[in-house]
């Protein structure tokens, strides 16, 4: 079967998956806490944006938040708002 090129985003994606930040598996109750935190910060948000993502990756997206018993637009935030806390960073090329 032949392999599917994979841009920038869907490789930055799967290394998140990799290192267990998605890993897709219900949160212990330490990260549960966390993502709770991380949920009504959202409800503090001042700013709306809008971003342009693939149906596969909005879907993906959905499905994990489910997962986490949240909206996907808090889990994206969540997201971000790591990334940008320096909870992780992406990985140099090489």
């Amino acid at each position: 079967m032949k392999m599917m090129k994979l841009d920038d985003y869907e490789k930055e994606l799967l290394q998140l998956e990799k290192d267990g930040v998605l890993d897709g598996r219900a949160p212990n109750a330490r990260e549960q806490r966390k993502l709770q935190e991380a949920a009504r910060n959202t409800l503090n948000k001042d700013k709306r944006i809008n971003i342009r993502i693939s149906a596969r990756d909005l879907d993906a997206l959905q499905r994990r938040a489910n997962r986490f018993g949240m909206p996907y637009q808090t889990l994206i935030s969540s997201v971000l708002h790591r990334y940008v806390s320096g909870e992780f960073e992406r990985s140099p090329k090489n």
